[in-house]
């Protein structure tokens, strides 16, 4: 799992010291005693932090493992994401059973559309189903509060169904406020056909899926017929509802995709000189980090940059989940570094249609390497 080993012993400890980099790290001490429980932590200054743990014990209360340690493992990193995905990835290895506790993952909040249901419905939850289920999901969202809000201000729009209960239709049941408001079919009491009802599901779920662009064309392409036939005043009621759509759309983070669909590549500092560090996402399952040279090899000095890292990604095979809690552990880690106030490093998303946006994944690699702030979207 780590790069690198030595040994350690305490009457040298000077070599170990030396050979230790005076950088950020992520690593592992072990004793003699197999069934002991090896130290794993990360770090911005690896050499110091063993000075710390190793060196000659002071008259203090700080912990000192000088004559429990006798093998260090660590590998350098060139950020704090890579860091911390690395910590993640050494703590699922070392502790199985207690690495979730000691990471402290807090599940990224997620729309759930229960496709799997009679009538179908929408619900926030943290948690994945099986993967190859029926039912869609959709984040991460930066907390539960921004995931209800956006999914409740969008289904306004729409005739689905917001109770929880599994239905069985029945015309003498009396309905709800949303069917008596005309806000919902209301297949509770055979307000609507099935087929009428699924059609309005398929809508919502296009909505979801396209980041509501589907909506807001709709909305346009009635109102314009609607003003080319004359009819202002239903053409004034659309242009309403557009421009009530659009703060809704608004508030919507970029990252949001269907979970089965997000795919990006993010851009960190390495750990290598003159190189930038790939990690690619892929279904929401983080692969890397992967190391592009900024500067070309002989060999590719002919090739345009756009070409270099189409290449370099090429190399990248995204590992297969082993489930739905590795993913939801992968988002989690993507969730706490996208929505930090001080990022570092940048993200750019692959679009369905058009793939990545290779042109701006270019010049955010040349802004990482040199430290600059991420590009303003206008």
């Amino acid at each position: 799992m780590l790069a690198e080993g030595l040994e350690f012993d305490p009457a040298r400890d000077a070599e170990a010291f030396a050979y230790a980099p005076a950088a950020p790290a992520v690593f592992l001490l072990r004793g003699d005693d197999p069934q002991a429980e090896p130290y794993v932590s990360k770090t911005a200054n690896l050499r110091r932090r063993l000075h710390r743990l190793l060196g000659p014990p002071e008259h203090s209360r700080r912990l000192n493992l000088r004559d429990r340690v006798r093998w260090i493992e660590f590998t350098a990193t060139g950020s704090d994401f890579e860091s911390g995905f690395l910590l993640y990835r050494t703590l699922r290895s070392a502790f199985p059973k207690t690495y979730g506790d000691r990471l402290r993952l807090r599940f990224a909040p997620l729309l759930k559309l229960h496709i799997e249901n009679e009538y179908p419905r929408a619900s926030i939850t943290t948690r994945l189903g099986r993967l190859g289920g029926k039912s869609l999901y959709y984040g991460p969202f930066p907390s539960r509060t921004a995931a209800e809000k956006f999914a409740n201000d969008s289904l306004d729009f729409f005739k689905m169904r917001r109770c929880v209960d599994d239905l069985h239709p029945d015309p003498a049941f009396p309905g709800c406020i949303y069917s008596e408001m005309k806000m919902c079919l209301a297949p509770c009491f055979k307000g609507c056909t099935d087929d009428d009802y699924h059609v309005e599901v398929a809508r919502v779920q296009t909505y979801f899926n396209t980041s509501g662009d589907s909506l807001l064309r709709e909305i346009s392409q009635q109102r314009d017929q609607a003003s080319a036939g004359l009819e202002f005043e239903k053409a004034a009621t659309l242009h309403a509802a557009a421009e009530k759509l659009k703060p809704v759309l608004a508030q919507l983070p970029e990252i949001v995709r269907r979970i089965d669909q997000l795919t990006a590549i993010m851009v960190q500092r390495s750990a290598i000189p003159e190189s930038a560090a790939f990690f690619s996402i892929d279904a929401g399952l983080i692969t890397g980090p992967l190391t592009f040279p900024i500067q070309a090899t002989e060999h590719t000095k002919s090739q345009s940059m756009e070409s270099r890292v189409l290449a370099t990604l090429a190399t990248l095979s995204p590992e297969p989940s082993k489930g739905a809690l590795e993913t939801m552990e992968h988002l989690a880690l993507l969730k706490r570094w996208f929505y930090r106030s001080t990022r570092e490093g940048e993200l750019f998303l692959a679009d369905m249609k058009s793939g990545l946006p290779l042109r701006r994944l270019v010049r955010g690699i040349a802004r990482v390497y040199r430290n600059e702030k991420p590009e303003t979207k206008m």
